[in-house]
């Protein structure tokens, strides 16, 4: 069965090891930070670092984004040497005791991911998308792994006034486009999308990105879709982030019906019985179509 939602490339290299996306995965959020805006993310010792992280990937996450820069709106800015105290000691330590996880390094600073590159992350999360630090590119041209790039206008500390677009969709695939070709051009191939939900967007343009995602599949790389307790869901259902789970997992259905092929989730084992069950409907959806012809 081949359905063109899908890129036609559905491989990424993580350290060697080529992993297909051929089907939707799922990235677990370890926040090492002690101001993350999902008050339960936040870990604060390696003892509940190594618990969460096996408990996510004995659920069925693929990867596991350590990050220690908490970028929710207005977060305090952090030194590089603090960040540094926070993720590496993380990255270690979740390698030592399983060193087959897939960690991928959610941070801005190259310095940062080259030295959790060095440590054996094998993917870079980058929320800037590399313009906080020029450098970044360098760092994927030379280590040749996957890269994350995200879509956001301003910094935290002041996206929230950012949100001003003339056409959002044709601003965000015209800087992609122009992002991928600079990448392209230094050999990082290994790119995928993220819109930046929440990141420089109001509740109503997260929204239309989501309905609309399917578009930014012109780009022919894999997407990535971040929702997971996000004001755009408890601020609409007006609940706590802690009761946002319930519409965490309905967003995620949408995603995943408009082309997600990541979810990046705080809630591991509910995204995949998500994607079980999306792809049980599209199975079943495929088999019935095929018995009417």
């Amino acid at each position: 069965m081949k359905d063109n939602v899908f890129y036609t490339k559905p491989t990424l290299n993580l350290g060697g090891k080529i992993t297909s996306i051929d089907s939707p995965r799922v990235m677990g959020i370890l926040n090492v930070t002690p101001d993350s805006f999902y008050g339960e993310s936040r870990l604060a010792c390696e003892k509940e670092i190594l618990e969460k992280a096996s408990k996510m990937i004995m659920e069925g996450a693929t990867w596991l984004d350590v990050g220690g820069y908490s970028s929710r709106p207005g977060a305090l800015h952090i030194s590089m040497d603090e960040e540094l105290e926070r993720v590496i000691p993380a990255v270690k330590a979740i390698l030592k005791e399983m060193p087959n996880a897939h960690i991928s390094i959610d941070t801005f600073r190259s310095e940062v991911a080259r030295r959790a590159l060095d440590a054996g992350a094998s993917m870079v999360n980058d929320i800037s998308g590399g313009q906080q630090d020029e450098k970044m590119a360098e760092v994927l041209a030379l280590y040749k792994v996957p890269f994350v790039l995200m879509h956001m206008k301003g910094t935290p500390q002041n996206m929230v006034h950012a949100t001003q677009y003339e056409d959002i969709i044709s601003e965000l695939i015209d800087y992609f486009q122009k992002k991928l070709h600079n990448l392209l051009s230094i050999g990082v191939s290994d790119v995928i999308l993220d819109v930046g939900f929440g990141f420089a967007k109001t509740t109503d343009q997260n929204f239309y990105l989501l309905d609309n995602l399917a578009l930014f599949k012109i780009l022919e790389c894999p997407i990535l879709v971040g929702i997971s307790r996000k004001s755009m869901i408890s601020k609409t259902l007006s609940v706590e982030t802690a009761d946002a789970l319930n519409g965490t997992t309905a967003l995620h259905m949408v995603a995943l019906q408009n082309g997600a092929h990541i979810l990046r989730v705080h809630d591991v084992k509910e995204a995949m019985q998500a994607i079980k069950l999306h792809s049980m409907f599209k199975m079943n959806k495929w088999n019935f179509q095929n018995e009417l012809k």
